[in-house]
């Protein structure tokens, strides 16, 4: 659901998270919450929103911003 929706999209170990305005994100959560239910006698769902108004590609700006606050400034690798 949440890839076909061709919204901006990340999943990772934890979570998936998807970009978009609110009424098209929660239509892809209410349909994969419907696709979920129809193969499984119950649904966990855990939602949080980070509403933002004129902010776009979070998805990739939040990380790039991380990176950049933990790269070195003498030009030497970061130790993580």
């Amino acid at each position: 659901m949440v890839r076909e929706s061709g919204l901006p999209n990340r999943t990772d170990a934890m979570f998936t998270s998807i970009e978009g305005e609110w009424d098209e994100v929660m239509d892809v959560v209410k349909r994969a919450v419907a696709a979920v239910e129809a193969r499984a006698p119950r649904v966990s769902l855990v939602l949080k929103a980070d509403i933002r108004p004129g902010v776009s590609d979070g998805l990739t700006s939040k990380v790039e911003t991380v990176e950049r606050h933990l790269a070195p400034h003498d030009g030497r690798p970061a130790d993580r």
